[in-house]
């Protein structure tokens, strides 16, 4: 059996000037083409190394691609003959997975590497699962980014919708996992953007968030919360949501690593975790009397509370992340049976605190103070969030027609 690999320009070229690659299955003579699923100009193509050269911006990535589908090919041969099948050039094309372009899941195996090794675990551990439910769909096989395309996230679509019993959001949100992995294969030259299906075009996939519905709590039920006599579990629960809706919405991973170190001159210095944005706020006397709760000295890592101190190591930010994710939920636990107490019907989570803090500060408090207290880059994001609150005009509006 005489056989040979090769990677090759093909002949036919694109509109933007490039060829595409491919590679080259000759076997008794008789050859099948492997197409690598990107373009390169012949400027940037050396024939005789069989490898594109380093004027090429993703030239090492792109290489590095290519002797791994030279090694998968060559491995399927020798397997093959081994165990006495075809080894036919069009054999050995079927059975390299996928047919053609870069695979969607070894690309997306290197995008949750990122998230771990740049500490985004939050991120991770939502994403994940939408890349898995992505390939669970997909009956486990791989597949590469010139196969996704609007018809195929259609279906994917109506199987999460069906299938999964999922929400309107949900499913944007697996697609959105899905165009960030497909976006960075663009961005690196490993994919051409002529294959990707998101966008505004027609036949396109529009990525686009559904309404969804915010409620917080009312000055009166937060006064409730404020005077409830509660257990020790409940108080704490109670103490971290009270802390959270006193400093605008803090998320429950900043108010949990709050530090004593972080008061100074009766102002909390902190850096928020979601984006390292930095600032400091006056501490209300309300936050200073549940402070007086906590003596200084207790806990570990001059941590304020005590839901972190057991770790031994708050730099590793895997194990820290996890655990805040047990304690919320602990937390949530304890303040649906305050909600009981409080005679509280909306739903009563950590989460919930900042949309309290939104829905009392509306029509009060001017956008641009609350793009610093919400620290958001863009006040348009601090515009589209405050929307959900923001009823004062709608109301007066509505009042003016029907008080004829």
């Amino acid at each position: 059996m005489a056989s040979s690999l090769k990677i090759v320009l093909r002949s036919k070229q694109n509109s933007d000037g490039t060829f595409p690659l491919a590679m080259r299955v000759t076997i008794d003579r008789k050859s099948s083409y492997i197409y690598l699923g990107f373009s390169v100009r012949k400027a940037d193509w050396d024939a005789v190394a069989q490898k594109i050269k380093k004027s090429h911006p993703n030239s090492a990535q792109l290489n590095n691609f290519i002797l791994s589908k030279k090694a998968e090919a060559n491995d399927k041969m020798l397997n093959m003959a081994a165990h006495n099948k075809d080894v036919s050039s069009k054999a050995v094309r079927s059975h390299i997975k996928p047919k053609e372009g870069i695979s969607f899941f070894s690309q997306a195996k290197v995008y949750i590497e990122e998230l771990d090794k740049t500490g985004r675990f939050n991120q991770k551990c939502t994403d994940l699962p939408r890349i898995n439910g992505f390939r669970r769909f997909l009956g486990g096989s791989d597949i590469n980014f010139a196969e996704i395309n609007p018809g195929l996230l259609q279906k994917f679509r109506a199987y999460l919708i069906g299938t999964r019993k999922i929400t309107e959001r949900t499913v944007v949100n697996h697609f959105v996992v899905i165009r960030t992995i497909f976006n960075r294969a663009i961005a690196s030259g490993l994919v051409e953007e002529k294959y990707y299906p998101f966008g505004k075009g027609k036949g396109k996939i529009s990525i686009k968030f559904p309404d969804s519905m915010k409620i917080g709590l009312t000055i009166d039920e937060i006064k409730a919360l404020e005077s409830l006599e509660l257990t020790d579990g409940e108080n704490h629960s109670r103490n971290l949501f009270l802390i959270s809706f006193y400093f605008a919405g803090m998320r429950i991973s900043d108010v949990l690593r709050l530090k004593w170190s972080d008061f100074q001159n009766e102002r909390l210095y902190y850096a928020m975790g979601k984006n390292l944005k930095t600032g400091s706020l006056r501490v209300p006397d309300k936050v200073t009397g549940i402070l007086e709760q906590y003596p200084r000295g207790e806990n570990a890592h001059d941590l304020v509370f005590h839901d972190l101190a057991k770790l031994p190591d708050l730099s590793k930010a895997n194990e820290v992340q996890n655990y805040i994710k047990t304690r919320n939920r602990v937390c949530n636990d304890y303040l649906k049976k305050i909600a009981v107490k409080a005679g509280i019907t909306k739903p009563l989570t950590m989460h919930i605190a900042r949309h309290s803090f939104a829905q009392i500060s509306a029509d009060r408090i001017p956008a641009n103070v609350l793009q610093k207290l919400y620290r958001h880059t863009d006040i348009k994001t601090t515009m589209q969030y405050q929307s959900n609150f923001m009823t004062k005009m709608t109301d007066d509006a509505l009042e003016a027609v029907i008080n004829l």
